[in-house]
């Protein structure tokens, strides 16, 4: 499956955003997707994953409260929606879809290119 993550950008401290990852070439359905992040000089961490059928949600420790994962199957569609933005969550922001709702990078073979999302202080 190919992934296209988009809606990335500039948003001031305390604002929200909401990022999308399109699917094409087979149904999003079939799979459990992911997002991840990755900091300037960091390694690419955890954000959250979301089952395929939307029942079972992950998240990690830096954005449990804040962040909200879904999906709408029949669109072929996930999202990340971001409240309560700060510094500390300005990275680079990656989909990833696979087999199961695992936390780590290496069970997801699918990837979409990243969206840059920035946090002014």
């Amino acid at each position: 499956v190919q992934l296209q993550a988009s809606g990335g950008g500039l948003v001031q401290s305390g604002g929200s955003l909401r990022l999308s990852c399109q699917a094409s070439g087979d149904k999003l359905s079939r799979y459990a997707v992911a997002w991840f992040r990755q900091a300037p000089g960091k390694e690419r961490v955890f954000v959250a994953t979301i089952s395929w059928h939307g029942g079972m949600l992950y998240y990690g420790d830096a954005v449990k409260g804040r962040f909200t994962i879904s999906r709408d199957n029949a669109e072929n569609l996930v999202y990340l929606q971001m409240d309560s933005l700060g510094p500390e969550d300005t990275a680079v922001y990656y989909c990833a879809a696979g087999p199961n709702t695992y936390s780590s990078s290496a069970y997801y073979p699918d990837w979409g290119q990243g969206t840059l999302v920035t946090v002014s202080s």
